[in-house]
């Protein structure tokens, strides 16, 4: 009778670096020899360092900033305006901007925008307000990265305060993000995940650096007596996932077995900007004006802006007082406001009436760009690609 290889013959050339592993019943998964290595690090794991706490692996949470030692700017009136109103668009222009428009739809024919026949124009001129606040958050958190070689150098000094940090601030209204090593927080670890080993149990042969052969099930043979081809009649493969070894690289420490742990921290320059529109009555709904622009009537940069005063039409006023309060007294507690900025834009609208085919319909022609909207608009057709 034929008899089967035995295991040493097996383990010189399969699972080679696990010499002492004795194969399972095909039916049972071998077993890794150790508990599973922890994901989070442990208690203690990292250091306390003087003023920053509350520093967290994942993230701390926001820092308060300094008290802001500038006071509020002296209320100023608007400089005098000539004029708060601009000239309505022309009939001509109306219609050019209006073929334009249908030219650009593919299922409109541009009939009704080329021989409709304009009978009504109507101006609307809106006023938009704009307030811009640019500020600077900072927030700390627990890194790590594998130690090949870099400084270690915890407590060799006391840590720089978060907000005592030099940085290089970007053009006001530029969002930007920058993350920093803290000096003087850096120290060694050994790997938590890997507990310093360099090499973690291999998950797919759970250890052993062999499987089952998928192909003969573990059994040697294929067909009555034939060896299996695949593993040789041994009845069990080396793993494709460790190549034999039992075990992989930590991803975590990538094999260096050390850590060099250390504090980040993040600064985020943030521009947040709030729009109040002015009502108005031409029936074009305010979502319309969010991609236009308008002409720049009034505008004002500061370290820290007061409201509007002076403006002809009063909601405007409180609304620049409104949106200054709220930006102010949001900021004050989790940033630094670095510079604020508001302006007034005249936003042209005309509401257009036109015939055609004995019919009335509109449309309207709105901002710097003469951008056309309309809901009625008479001669479509349904498209199909086929």
């Amino acid at each position: 009778m034929e008899s089967r290889p035995v295991f040493n013959d097996y383990g010189a050339t399969h699972g080679a670096h696990n010499p002492g592993y004795m194969p399972s019943a095909p039916s049972t998964p071998a077993m890794s020899g150790g508990p599973a290595a922890p994901s989070a690090p442990p208690a203690g794991f990292y250091d306390t360092v003087p003023g920053y706490e509350g520093t967290l692996a994942g993230g701390g949470g926001f820092l308060p900033p300094p008290i802001p030692s500038a006071p509020l700017p002296a209320p100023d009136n608007l400089p005098a305006q000539p004029n708060w109103n601009i000239t309505s668009i022309t009939e001509e222009g109306a219609r050019e901007a209006f073929v334009s428009f249908s030219s650009s739809k593919c299922c409109y024919s541009s009939a009704p925008a080329r021989d409709g026949v304009i009978t009504k124009m109507e101006p609307f001129n809106t006023y938009r307000y704009r307030l811009e606040t640019f500020t600077e958050t900072r927030s700390t958190e627990w890194s790590q990265e594998p130690y090949t070689g870099q400084p270690v150098d915890a407590f060799i000094q006391p840590a720089p305060a978060p907000w005592a940090i030099a940085t290089q601030t970007p053009s006001f209204f530029q969002d930007q993000t920058q993350n920093i090593r803290v000096p003087y927080t850096s120290s060694l670890k050994n790997c938590h995940v890997c507990l310093g080993m360099g090499r973690k149990p291999c998950k797919d042969c759970a250890g052993s650096g062999n499987k089952v052969c998928w192909v003969c099930n573990g059994s040697g043979f294929r067909h009555g007596t034939d060896h299996c081809t695949h593993c040789n009649g041994r009845g069990r493969e080396n793993c494709n996932w460790c190549h034999g070894h039992g075990s992989r690289e930590c991803d975590t420490c990538q094999g260096k077995r050390q850590l060099l742990v250390f504090i980040t921290l993040k600064i985020q320059w943030t521009t947040t900007k709030n729009d109040y529109v002015a009502d108005q009555s031409s029936g074009l709904k305010s979502e319309n004006l969010n991609q236009v622009t308008g002409r720049a009537m009034f505008t004002d940069s500061q370290h820290m802006l007061y409201p509007v005063m002076g403006f002809p039409d009063p909601t405007l006023n409180q609304a620049s007082e409104r949106l200054i309060r709220e930006h102010q007294s949001k900021y004050f507690q989790t940033s630094r406001i670095l510079q604020q900025r508001h302006t007034i834009e005249l936003i042209p609208i005309t509401l257009v009436h036109y015939a055609w085919k004995g019919k009335s319909y509109h449309f309207y022609v709105f901002g710097n760009e003469n951008t056309v909207y309309t809901d009625n608009y008479p001669a479509k057709c349904c498209c199909s690609v086929m």
